[in-house]
């Protein structure tokens, strides 16, 4: 089995200096709810609904806190970083659950580890 499934994406997250304003703005514009995050899947708010979700955070300095990252599903999390690495990319987080990785041309994404 691949590492990184065919159909990958699982979470695209937007940090906002405006949490409230940026929440507003997407559930208005994609008729949805952002519910507030549970434990373990960090600070904000996302949709729980089949398919891609949505996610909001406070931007902070990261690349995970400064940009839009879609996360892609992965089998393998040690497995997918090394692939990252050895295709030019770089890993600015490893995490066991998730991580932020950068391209080989230095546009930031970030990986997810498939559910059991």
């Amino acid at each position: 089995m691949p590492t990184v499934p065919a159909s990958p994406l699982s979470l695209v997250e937007f940090p906002a200096d405006d949490v409230e304003r940026a929440r507003r703005f997407w559930e208005g514009l994609l008729a949805i709810d952002l519910d507030a995050r549970r434990d373990g899947e960090g600070e904000g708010w996302q949709t729980r609904s089949d398919g891609t979700a949505v996610g909001l955070h406070a931007r902070g300095r990261g690349p995970g806190d400064s940009y839009s990252l879609p996360y892609f599903i992965v089998t393998d999390m040690g497995e997918a970083l090394e692939r990252v690495q050895a295709l030019g990319g770089s890993v600015i987080h490893s995490g066991e659950a998730w991580a932020i990785c950068k391209d080989s041309e230095g546009s930031p994404f970030g990986l997810a580890r498939e559910s059991a």
